[in-house]
């Protein structure tokens, strides 16, 4: 029997009636969904709540979940590195958090300090969300 992971995002209502809404958090768990996006979802009698559908029109930003090693690296100060150059992040708990890098942010001084990070040990990280614009940094 496969396993399922169920996970509960913010979205804001774009049209009830239509079941729109754009995600006002960011993913911790999904793959190709982005803070923004604009995701069609349905009522659902078993799980009780609003169920994901599908994207409708994705916001172009992209989504990194980064996973701290090193115990005398403190989360919130390794999320402050990546808030410096202009990307929001959420933490789930110590030693786990994810970043949106929005789609007019240039992605490659977020990979540098990324890989720069993981080569020393200190985190390791998955982007399980690239935009198009984001998926050609060196």
């Amino acid at each position: 029997m496969e396993k399922q992971t169920v996970e509960t995002m913010w979205a804001e209502i774009m049209d009830a009636d239509a079941g729109l809404y754009i995600l006002d958090s960011i993913p911790f768990y999904a793959s190709d969904l982005a803070f923004g996006d604009v995701i069609s979802a349905v009522y659902s009698e078993d799980e009780e709540m609003l169920t994901y559908k599908e994207t409708v029109s994705y916001s172009g930003n992209s989504t990194v979940q980064v996973i701290v090693f090193d115990k005398m690296g403190v989360t919130d100060e390794i999320r402050a590195f990546f808030d410096d150059l202009g990307c929001i992040s959420e933490k789930f708990k110590e030693g786990y958090f994810v970043i949106d890098v929005p789609a007019d942010l240039t992605y490659t001084p977020v990979r540098n300090k990324l890989q720069e990070l993981s080569e020393a040990g200190i985190i390791d990280y998955a982007e399980p969300c690239l935009s198009a614009a984001h998926g050609n940094a060196q």
